[in-house]
This record gives C-alpha cells, sequence and structure tokens, in this order.
C-alpha cells in the first residue's frame, strides 16, 4: 500500500518561506510516480481540512485562492517526491499540512507549521 510521508515543518515568522515535502513509497511493481496527481491539504483547529492545491502527471498545478500567488507545487518524479514551497506565508496559514494521494485515497500523517506573527 501506499505511504506518503511528510517533512519540513516548523515555526516560521509571517513574511518568510518554508518548504514541505512529501515522499511517497509502496507504489505496486510497475506503477509510475508521474502518473499520479498529488494534493495538499491543511487543517487548522476547528476548521474542517482545506485543499492548498494539487499538481497532476503533466505538471500542471491548481490552487487555492487564498494561497495563490504565495504557495507553489512542484514534483520530483526521480524522487517519487512532491513539494510545498509557501512564500510571503502568514499567520492564517498555521495547520497541519497533510499529502493526497486521490488515486489510491493514500494521506499522510501530517506536518505542524506555524507562522508567527
Amino acid at each position: 500500500q501506499v505511504r506518503l510521508v511528510e517533512s519540513g515543518g516548523g515555526l516560521v515568522q509571517a513574511g518568510g518561506s518554508l518548504r514541505l515535502s512529501c515522499a511517497a513509497s509502496g507504489l505496486a511493481f510497475g506503477s509510475i510516480f508521474s502518473i499520479y496527481t498529488m494534493s495538499w491539504y491543511r487543517q487548522a483547529p476547528g476548521n474542517q481540512r482545506e485543499l492548498v492545491g494539487s499538481i497532476n502527471s503533466v505538471g500542471t498545478t491548481t490552487y487555492a485562492d487564498s494561497v495563490k500567488g504565495r504557495f507553489a507545487i512542484s514534483r520530483d518524479n526521480n524522487k517519487n517526491t512532491v513539494y510545498l514551497q509557501m512564500n510571503s506565508v502568514k499567520v492564517e496559514d498555521t495547520a497541519v499540512y497533510y499529502c493526497y494521494m486521490p488515486s489510491k485515497l493514500s494521506w499522510g500523517q501530517g506536518t505542524q507549521v506555524t507562522v508567527s506573527s
């Protein structure tokens, strides 16, 4: 079964930057990571989990309006890894960030991002 492991979370000041990583393993023999759409979600305390953005097999990205122009999703298919580059972060970006592979219904364990004012 697919395993997704996020890393890179931490404490950052407002206006700063952070890069999250999500490494995938356990894909079935013959499966190629590059064909899978990957998504980032986040969940702040007391809020529902919300979609941050996605990247598809050809590298096309989509973003929530709240992060558009500040966050960027990329992927390195040779490393089975997807990234979330967070720039100009705001206090309201504080949340647990999750990696998600929709076609496998697989979630990572999440990584905490805390933005201080």
